[in-house]
């Protein structure tokens, strides 16, 4: 057998983004939002020194390769440097959801066996809430400026510059393997406890080099990325990954996602490519819709929105303003990027509808993953746009198990991961996200989309929101009932939401009722939290409410 001559067994370790951002692009900017509004600004050669300094007072506070070091930290570039030095030190970067409940936070952390813990200075109010809960070794506190000595809530902490002030400025890592855990991420819970997801050297820099392919996010050096996504939310979809990968200029907005806050660092800052939640991406363009031109966006090439299914209203809206969206889907369990609803060349011949409702669709799975869709009887589905069953996902990127092994019945024996939605796969090869299998409303034995009934609510020009739900009927089972939030102005007008809808679905798909709310409740993650909406109007119509 012929043997390659290439060097083809070196590792593809994280540290190599590092040394290749700090090599390549030294002077490209980054930019964290400081409380209060104030802009810090350094690069990466600064990054790199900082980082591996990081690095070696890792090893000072005890941490060995293997070890968990968690994060409770906002989008800032301290906790950029902790993604990187971490896995540099051979431990794993644990990121914390500062929303949680403090039950569900103090699970994670010992579930997780976090050996050290860096926290933001603002966050420390919800490590207290669990600090007694679980045993962490040692706590260091990222502070904006130094907090007072014996400071509230401080005790026994240390301070994040004054840890990485006397330490050298180059680090050897000790032996990397690809294949070791880099990173670690807990799915949001939503049914039953969280799980942990654990991210290898590999899976990471695979996702992150698929993110700078043209017809994935297509991240170049030419880019300045905002991540409006959590840091701690699946490593904020791998884009500062990618963005040092690539060399891109990269800005973190803090703790602060309302609109104006945003508008204003896309055109101080010339972002070129941004990502997040649908709810966050709505109040930015009710914002645009009110003050249109109020800022310079220009340098703005795309929006990539996910997390939730992006209603086609939102990227029909958007592009008044000249304004590209990108749709895209994942899962924690995916590090975290699944498909993105990029046009191919078999969409030219499609009219101006058609095109918005292809780019509405979650689209086709990026090259490191693979699809395919199965029904209740295990057999695979056509893909021909109408036959629908759960979608199941396997490659480089997709974990194998979870932590500790909860949850092995989501894990077939020949590699795919059973995601739990919902979909069809049309001739192009891509899927629509028909619902959660936990949200799909199940009538008369028949499957309701909650997403199709959203997106089309949210067309109406007097609703600002809809989400759509469960809610038990003697009858059948179930019905769709539709929480909307009008728009400002409006009124809620149910029998004008119906004749909006009825020429659009089967009439046993309309909603048996609508409910005027204030707002949409949101998870911690920014989606639609239909378990509290099923929680409180559940039984609305068992009880004779509608």
């Amino acid at each position: 057998m012929l043997q390659s001559l290439m060097s083809d067994d070196h590792p593809l370790t994280l540290d190599w983004i590092l040394d290749r951002a700090a090599a390549q692009f030294p002077r490209t900017e980054l930019v964290s939002r400081l409380p209060g509004g104030a802009l810090h600004r350094y690069r990466y050669a600064d990054f790199a020194r900082r980082t591996r300094r990081l690095a070696n007072a890792l090893g000072a506070l005890g941490v060995r390769p293997g070890d968990r070091v968690a994060s409770l930290c906002w989008n800032e570039h301290r906790h950029l440097e902790l993604y990187f030095a971490a896995p540099l030190a051979g431990a794993v970067i644990h990121t914390l959801n500062a929303r949680l409940h403090p039950d569900e936070l103090a699970y994670i952390v010992g579930d997780a066996e976090d050996r050290v813990l860096f926290v933001h200075r603002s966050l420390l109010g919800a490590w207290e809430a669990v600090r007694g809960r679980v045993s962490v070794g040692r706590v260091v506190v990222i502070a904006d400026e130094p907090p007072a000595p014996g400071g509230p809530g401080e005790d026994g902490c240390e301070e994040y510059e004054a840890l990485i002030a006397g330490q050298p400025d180059t680090f050897e890592p000790p032996p990397l393997d690809e294949r070791q855990a880099a990173g670690m991420c807990y799915t949001s819970g939503t049914t039953g406890r969280p799980k942990g997801v654990l991210y290898s050297h590999r899976s990471t820099f695979l996702m992150a080099m698929m993110s700078c392919m043209a017809d994935a996010v297509g991240v170049s050096e030419r880019d300045c990325v905002l991540p409006v996504v959590p840091m701690y939310h699946a490593n904020a979809w791998g884009l500062p990954y990618a963005a040092a990968l690539a060399g891109a200029k990269q800005v973190f907005p803090g703790r602060d996602l309302g609109a104006e806050a945003l508008l204003g660092l896309f055109a101080s800052e010339g972002v070129t490519l941004t990502g997040g939640v649908p709810t966050v991406f709505m109040d930015v363009l009710r914002l645009l819709d009110g003050r249109p031109g109020a800022w310079d966006l220009s340098a703005m090439r795309s929006l990539l929105i996910g997390g939730s299914a992006a209603p086609p209203a939102l990227i029909e809206g958007f592009g008044r303003h000249g304004l590209h969206v990108t749709h895209a889907w994942g899962m924690t369990e995916m590090n975290p990027l699944g498909s993105v609803a990029n046009l191919k060349r078999s969409h030219g011949a499609l009219g101006e509808a058609d095109r918005l409702a292809a780019r509405a669709r979650q689209g086709h799975p990026v090259p490191i993953c693979e699809f395919r869709c199965t029904g209740e009887d295990g057999a695979i589905r056509p893909w021909d746009g109408e036959s629908q069953g759960e979608l199941q996902v396997r490659g480089p990127s997709v974990a194998r198990a979870y932590h500790g092994g909860a949850g092995a019945d989501d894990f077939t024996a020949d590699g795919w991961f059973r995601t739990g939605d919902i979909v069809a796969i049309d001739e192009h090869g891509s899927i629509l996200i028909a619902d959660r299998a936990r949200d799909v409303v199940k009538s008369g034995g028949e499957w309701i989309s909650s997403v199709a009934l959203e997106n089309a609510l949210m067309a109406h020009p007097a609703v600002a929101e809809a989400a759509v739900f469960a809610a038990e009927d003697e009858r059948w089972g179930e019905r769709p009932l539709a929480a909307v939030v009008p728009a400002p102005g409006a009124s809620l007008d149910p029998a004008a939401l119906r004749a909006h809808l009825e020429p659009q679905f089967l009439r046993w798909w309309l909603p048996a009722a609508y409910v005027e709310v204030d707002e949409v409740p949101r998870t911690s993650t920014g989606k639609f939290d239909k378990a509290a909406l099923r929680a409180r109007y559940g039984r609305m119509l068992a009880d004779g409410g509608a």
